[in-house]
């Protein structure tokens, strides 16, 4: 068929059923009119690309029946292969324990370069949790003495994470 015909074809099709055909998919689809849409260009698609099979049959009929067949295809696609949405990925990671316990590692290497004055009293205050004055009366010094020594052991502590890199 050469391709006046052909868009003469198309355009006949179009202007003599196309908003009967539009109709008829609109319902077909719950009112979804870009499905609808959809529905109708590809009926007629397939009508522009098969001219012969309108030869000696009802076109409506053909249209409706293809319309409907595109519908069910489509309906059946997306709930048989349900449109997945991908989750962001996580910003660290799955949490399974591995960043704490590298973290926990690093921290028990950089305590291990401190003082045993230094260590205890972070270990009193922070891991176990005291306040000053029980921490104090546990290692048997003055609460300034813990008060400095937690001072100086913190900054101690950071420095060791630093030359490890971990800050």
């Amino acid at each position: 068929m050469p391709a006046r015909a052909d868009e003469q074809l198309l355009r006949e099709l179009y202007d003599e059923y196309g908003g009967a055909l539009f109709g008829y998919a609109l319902r077909l689809t719950g009112g979804d009119r870009g499905w609808a849409q959809d529905v109708v260009q590809e009926v007629l698609l397939r009508a522009w690309q098969h001219p012969r099979v309108l030869d000696g049959r009802p076109v409506r009929g053909w249209l409706h029946t293809v319309a409907r067949n595109l519908v069910i295809d489509q309906w059946r696609a997306r709930h048989v292969r349900p449109e997945v949405a991908f989750a962001e990925p996580p910003e660290r990671g799955v949490a399974d324990g591995t960043d704490e316990a590298v973290q926990s590692w690093l921290v028990a290497n950089a305590m291990r370069q401190l003082s045993p004055a230094h260590r205890q009293v972070l270990v009193e205050c922070y891991y176990l949790g005291r306040s000053v004055p029980e921490a104090a009366e546990r290692l048997g010094v003055p609460p300034g003495t813990v008060k400095s020594r937690l001072h100086y052991g913190l900054r101690a502590l950071r420095l060791a994470l630093e030359e490890t890199g971990v800050i």
